[in-house]
């Protein structure tokens, strides 16, 4: 019996148990309890359900273990139920649980995310004596740690007198799954003032939390403990280095590792891409492949998005062709990254492709193409994606939240971003940084900055992208000086500024216009480390041109030394609003000759270039190249420009087609060209049309009243100038003054339409009227106001 008893223990082919449990039958011995349990447990260790099944309702059940036996080989399984239901079934049948019940039962509750059941179990644990015993322990505090209740794992671990390195690891492993790397450390250090040696599971956990300054400590007493050759400790170590930007020290390892580990290769990899070293990385995964070594699909999630960044389409191609023909598993981050490249690339119709042959859509590939449509002012597009997330049952993250706020915010659709907003207060996603900072966005671009200055003071914490996203919004609507006072906060608070902080606050400068700002950012950028930012660097000569300084702007593009598209879609915005139309097509030129692709920036510049300058057809001819030869989508933005192309040629007709063979409604900027155009070409019909569309779209907008108005105005109307006029009285449309700044001596001065409050207002005003006196000799006759009118002076 003890023969075969030993035989069982070993057996781990399911061909050879049956031939031992063929020999047991034989001699007869099958019908002994504690053979009966041992045969189950070889079926069980086997992954013989059926036949385990059939063993465990032929023998005796009176006690444990037949019942512990079926409860572990449902949980090694996965089917956590079926293993619960035991569980109470042999409650049920008056069989007491032992040590070797608990922790199987505890680690179904764990991977059920059943809290309450576990505590259930723990009670149990309790009034059976087995909640000291180090088993039962750590599988109740891994329970407690991995389901966010780590105070009662603490406690628990506290109380056991006897802790090995598992039970270390299961402590330091949940406060990492928490966040709560701090405690994590301690926990850590008090395990080296006892006698146990932490193994390489140890290292793993604490070295994935480290930087590279601790994380060299703990190389080194990894080497003294002699597990850093461990390939798991090798492969965290070559993480951790790679994360902290040391990548010297990064291959150093990748070297000296044994190269038969494929999660070697992947970290690599990994490393390349995630600190920019997109050449080093391609010629990586090619050594790879020459290795021999077969990339899976975690190899080329980490790869593929190198390729996006080189914005390489062929090489994008090939790596899809290799997926495809030798069979690499298409998980959802695999896919994610092939729609990513493809959207990148501008091969909209390859990444809807990839995503409408996806069998499995999870959230994570549903947020890879909102982002993408939003990527290429897909707005509509996107939305409906999220909408078909939604039916499908499925719970957007924060991030696919983060993603389809920009969709609302392009198609300035506030109703809808409220309902969003509601449904993200309802889930509990507003204290997340990324959905905090696009709601602020979506809101500021609605044109409720007091909606958006809301959100962002209502923020636990206001990360980088925060600040940034308010700074911008106050500067894109005309509250530059409130922006300013912001990046200043920002600095006085401690927060680090990025190249995002910096491009806002420029931007802020150039809408104020304030140049000694600009000037002063400037000096700090020449301080630190955006010296050499290519996006601080050309958000720098945008300002600089916005400001006046044409000369100082080219200055900072020539001594830029490295130029990308941003770069040049500056330097070409520059001379295009300067009027100095030949120069920005010499530098579009210049700029397709370096090897660098337009995109739809950088022929919205030339279109409106061609537009102040009169050149219509040189206008029209961009347009065209630009979704033909390019094949990027017009904008909304796009086609405003060319409606206002058209319009000041007085191709009012052309422009009104161009509006009504969008693919999609246009919004009040289009209309309002337009409706700018007729105006200035006297066609009241025209204005009319325009005139509808914006009275919808923004009813509470008094220029466009006035606008219209004036067009009635023109052409003596008056009747129709006084309904334009009652109307704004009857929605309650109030006129706002304009304003503008001027910047003399270093200091801003701010003028608002008829106030009187400037210190030398009225020697301004005498020299208007001067002006005005010199102009009349010159034989301007000036229009006179709306107001002026006898019919129109009481509304």
């Amino acid at each position: 019996m003890s023969r075969f008893t030993s035989m069982l223990q070993s057996c781990s082919c399911l061909r050879q148990g049956y031939q031992i449990h063929t020999q047991i039958i034989v001699h007869g011995m099958s019908d002994h309890n504690d053979m009966g349990s041992r045969i189950l447990g070889m079926y069980v260790r086997c992954k013989s359900f059926s036949d385990a099944k059939n063993v465990f309702f032929r023998i005796d059940l009176g006690y444990t273990s037949p019942w512990n036996w079926m409860i572990r080989g449902f949980t090694t399984m996965g089917f956590y139920n079926n293993a619960l239901l035991f569980y109470f079934k042999m409650l049920g049948c008056g069989i007491s649980p032992d040590k070797y019940t608990f922790p199987y039962v505890v680690k179904a509750c764990s991977n059920l995310n059943s809290l309450s059941l576990g505590r259930l179990i723990h009670e149990s644990v309790v009034s059976t004596g087995f909640e000291m015993d180090v088993f039962v322990g750590s599988s109740l505090i891994k329970l407690y740690a991995e389901n966010g209740a780590i105070l009662d794992a603490h406690e628990l671990f506290e109380k056991l007198p006897v802790k090995d390195s598992v039970l270390w690891n299961v402590m330091i492993n949940g406060y990492v799954k928490n966040g709560d790397l701090k405690r994590a450390m301690e926990v850590f250090m008090q395990m080296r003032y006892t006698e146990i040696m932490p193994n390489y599971v140890t290292f793993v956990c604490v070295l994935s939390i480290c930087a590279s300054e601790m994380g060299r400590v703990l190389h080194g007493l990894a080497i003294s403990c002699g597990v850093d050759s461990e390939s798991p400790v090798a492969n965290t170590l070559l993480a951790m280095y790679s994360k902290s930007g040391c990548l010297y020290e990064a291959r150093k390892i990748f070297d000296m590792t044994p190269r038969t580990d494929l999660v070697t290769w992947n970290g690599m990899v990994a490393g390349y891409v995630q600190n920019g070293s997109l050449v080093e990385a391609c010629d990586l995964f090619r050594e790879m492949l020459s290795a021999g070594v077969k990339p899976d699909s975690i190899t080329f999630s980490s790869f593929l998005p190198s390729v996006s960044d080189l914005v390489d389409l062929k090489q994008g191609k090939e790596i899809h062709g290799y997926i495809v023909r030798h069979g690499v598993v298409m998980d959802a981050f695999l896919k994610t990254a092939l729609i990513d490249i493809y959207f990148k690339c501008r091969e909209i119709e390859m990444a809807c492709n990839v995503f409408n042959q996806t069998k499995t859509v999870d959230a994570v590939i549903y947020t890879a193409m909102i982002s993408g449509f939003v990527l290429h002012g897909m707005y509509s597009d996107a939305l409906r994606t999220f909408q078909r997330l939604l039916h499908a049952q499925m719970r957007p993250t924060s991030v696919t939240l983060a993603s389809v706020l920009p969709a609302l915010s392009g198609l300035a659709s506030l109703r809808l971003g409220k309902e969003l907003h509601g449904y993200i207060l309802k889930y509990g996603h507003e204290g997340g940084g990324y959905v905090g900072s696009s709601l602020t966005d979506m809101y500021a671009k609605c044109g409720r900055l007091d909606l958006a200055n809301s959100v962002f003071h209502r923020m636990p914490v206001r990360d980088v992208v925060a600040w940034n996203s308010m700074i911008s919004s106050c500067s894109q609507n005309g509250k530059p000086e409130e922006a300013i006072t912001l990046f200043r906060d920002m600095g006085l608070k401690g927060e680090n500024y990025n190249c995002a902080t910096i491009s806002a606050a420029l931007s802020a400068c150039s809408n104020l216009p304030a140049l000694h700002y600009g000037k002063e950012i400037h000096g700090f950028m020449m301080k630190g480390s955006f010296r050499t930012d290519l996006f601080a660097e050309s958000a720098l000569v945008d300002m600089y041109s916005k400001c006046g300084d044409l000369k100082l702007a080219r200055r900072v593009f020539d001594l830029m030394e490295w130029k990308n598209e941003v770069s040049w879609n500056s330097i070409i915005a520059a001379y295009g609003t300067h009027g100095r139309v030949k120069e920005a097509q010499l530098l579009y030129q210049a700029m397709l000759e370096k090897g660098f692709q337009p995109d739809h920036i950088t022929f919205l510049a030339m279109i409106s270039a061609c537009s102040h300058a009169g050149l219509i057809d040189e206008g029209i001819n961009y347009f065209r190249s630009m979704t033909e030869n390019y094949e990027i989508r017009a904008r909304m933005e796009h086609y405003a420009c060319m409606v206002d192309l058209l319009g000041r040629a007085g191709r009012l007709d052309e422009a009104l087609n161009i509006i009504t063979s969008m693919t999609f409604e246009a919004d009040a900027g289009i209309w309002g060209a337009l409706l700018g155009a007729s105006r200035n070409q006297g066609n009241v019909e025209i204005a009319e049309v325009a005139s509808k569309h914006l009275f919808k779209l923004d009813p509470q907008n008094s220029g466009y009243y006035i606008l219209m108005a004036n067009v009635h105005a023109d052409a003596g109307q008056w009747a129709s100038a006084l309904k334009v006029r009652e109307l704004m009285k009857e929605r309650g449309v109030k006129k706002l003054p304009g304003c503008s700044w001027i910047e003399i001596n270093g200091i801003s001065h701010m003028f608002v339409a008829a106030y009187k409050n400037h210190p030398e207002s009225a020697e301004i005003y005498l020299m208007l009227k001067n002006l005005l006196l010199d102009m009349k000799k010159e034989g301007y006759a000036p229009q006179p106001y709306l107001s002026e009118h006898p019919q129109i002076a009481n509304v």
